[in-house]
């Protein structure tokens, strides 16, 4: 568009461009009409081409419309893309619902909608007529007419989607924030002459007679949520969800249903333990994997940067902002040139506008960014008979307990194998435990009957692992560790106590910082010490120096201590690889 980068633009600068962008993307990703035609696989076509620039992950997404197109209707893909169903709810929104705020006097829905509401509503069984997709995320930044959307969907799913008795329900982490989403959806019926003869708008829920259908707001915090019979819903801003609580109870009432719906659309957050977290993973494998037929049944519109720093391209900033044209974008550029001065408000920018996870600030050890980018997968064969070094974190009473073994490899990467427990009792009260469920399965996870971890667990686990490594040394912390240490030192490994503080633990958690930040820290994408990665945070000791802790009660840090007690033995082996110093390899394969 021009050689002067946009962000060190004069205002006058700043208009003159943003009237030129906006002209150019006129007619074909931007529209101020209705389009006469559907725009759902020319919206993917036009991405996958590169004419608008989108995430790495919408880019699949719409690979994966095209390749499905290729493949519809064959016996090992039995869903075909009808375009007149995919067009019913996109003409109802355009014609039937009217905006109940601002300036614009008709709905206009845009290339990137045309490909959302088109691909959840278009694809459909070859021989039943049933959708294909029974959820849907839409992962978007704020201010790109999610509410709308919603509102609209509600609506034409409630009356006008042919179902008898259609429950249709606004769904969100507060009471408040669900009924913010059911009083667009009034207002929105009210500003519609034809809506608002079939409607009857309620205190507690909107009435569609004809067919005795309701749309009602629920939110996590109502006690009895079962017997719902949901049809369609929409749970909004699931990056607050600690839990599945409301997700799980929603997603078994479907079963009376022949074609129910749920859509998540959501910014990004910081909660990084929640549902979110575990459906952008769903995502990327299913997109990253196409051929493995992973999810059929699940829509995904990822709209994010696809790194921090394309933040100071503008031009980027489509990728998280679908609805860039429809912004008042010299306004939002004079924002965020200002904002970006102070920490606080640029994280925000970063979450918010730009959809990037993070739960970081100023005090945080890395951001979520710096640890995707460690995503190396190995195959464990590669570590037979390879030397390592051991390390654990042993827990108060009920808590998590971590022992890992970190590899140095070959190319100055390091990696890390690890394994937590917890008591039956800690895993009784978490809130999440369909997460400790997923990493139980992993066998990453271990749940000990009664209320502590007893350390011959970790005990056995070193010895069972030095049948198959060779383990140079343990490294762990003198607190709570004087039995299992003994033990460990009788069978003939080699411990040394690590002391806490930042002369011992400075520079190898630097070094760590520097592996995680080129990518050098290879775990196998294993979400639970990704979790315990996100958890880490800095604060100063007595002294002025920065140490790890964790942030809250709640967020572990176990498996990363572990690690880096272990570093400690670890950085000099990288510094210099075949010199050990005092540490004696043994070797116990033939114990």
């Amino acid at each position: 568009m021009t050689s002067k980068r946009v962000l060190d633009m004069s205002y006058a600068e700043l208009t003159r461009w943003w009237e030129s962008y906006r002209e150019s993307m006129l007619g074909w990703a931007y529209l101020t009409e209705p389009s006469p035609k559907l725009m759902t696989t020319l919206y993917a076509q036009m991405v996958v081409e590169g004419s608008i620039p989108d995430s790495k992950e919408n880019i699949l997404a719409c690979e994966r419309h095209l390749k499905d197109l290729k493949r519809q209707g064959t016996d090992d893909f039995p869903w075909v893309f009808d375009e007149e169903k995919a067009w019913r709810p996109i003409r109802f929104i355009e014609k039937k619902c009217k905006p109940s705020k601002g300036s614009l006097r008709r709905l206009v829905l845009q290339p990137w909608q045309h490909f959302i509401v088109g691909s959840l509503f278009g694809w459909v069984h070859k021989d039943t007529g049933i959708r294909r997709f029974r959820e849907g995320l839409v992962f978007v930044a704020r201010k790109n007419g999610k509410t709308t959307l919603e509102s609209g969907l509600a609506d034409y799913m409630a009356g006008f989607d042919h179902e008898q008795g259609a429950n249709v329900y606004f769904l969100a982490n507060s009471q408040k924030q669900s009924r913010i989403l059911f009083e667009e959806s009034k207002a929105m019926i009210k500003s519609s002459p034809y809506l608002s003869k079939r409607f009857v708008p309620l205190n507690s829920e909107i009435r569609f007679p004809k067919t005795n259908s309701t749309i009602v707001a629920m939110s996590a915090e109502k006690n009895n949520k079962d017997g719902e019979n949901l049809h369609f819903a929409v749970f909004d801003e699931i990056h607050e969800y600690q839990d599945y609580a409301l997700i799980n109870v929603m997603k078994r009432s479907r079963g009376m249903r022949r074609q129910p719906l749920i859509i998540y659309i959501t910014t990004a957050g910081y909660v990084l333990d929640g549902p979110l977290m575990d459906y952008i993973d769903n995502a990327n494998d299913c997109l990253e994997n196409y051929d493995d037929h992973i999810d059929e049944r699940t829509f995904y519109y990822i709209a994010k940067l696809d790194k921090v720093d394309e933040m100071d391209d503008v031009e980027q900033w489509v990728k998280a902002n679908p609805n860039i044209c429809l912004m008042s974008m010299v306004d939002t550029i004079t924002d965020f040139r200002k904002d970006r001065k102070n920490p606080q408000e640029l994280a925000d920018w970063i979450t918010k506008q730009f959809n990037i996870f993070s739960n970081t600030d100023e005090l945080s050890f890395v951001d979520t960014e710096t640890i995707n980018r460690n995503n190396r997968v190995i195959d464990l064969a590669e570590l037979d008979g390879r030397k390592c070094v051991g390390g654990y974190d042993l827990s108060e009473t009920e808590d998590f307990t971590a022992a890992s073994l970190e590899f140095p490899m070959d190319d100055g990467s390091i990696f890390i194998l690890e394994k937590s427990w917890i008591p039956q009792t800690r895993y009784n009260s978490d809130k999440n435990p369909r997460r400790l469920d997923v990493w139980i399965k992993q066998g990453l996870l271990e749940v000990i009957p009664g209320d502590y971890v007893k350390y011959e667990y970790v005990y056995e686990w070193f010895v069972e692992m030095s049948k198959k490594y060779e383990i140079s040394s343990i490294r762990y912390d003198k607190a709570k560790a004087l039995f299992l240490n003994g033990s460990l030192e009788e069978y003939g490994f080699n411990t040394q106590e690590v002391r806490q503080g930042f002369v011992t633990l400075g520079g190898p958690m630097q070094n760590f910082k520097e592996l995680l930040l080129d990518g050098k820290v290879i775990f196998n994408r294993q979400r639970m010490f990704r979790w315990y990665l996100n958890n880490v945070h800095m604060e100063r000791d007595r002294n002025g120096n920065w140490l790890p802790t964790k942030r809250n009660r709640k967020r572990k840090i176990d498996g990363f201590a572990s690690v880096l007690n272990s570093h400690v033995d670890v950085i000099d082996m990288l510094i210099r690889p075949g010199k050990t110093g005092d540490i004696h390899y043994v070797s116990f394969n033939d114990l």
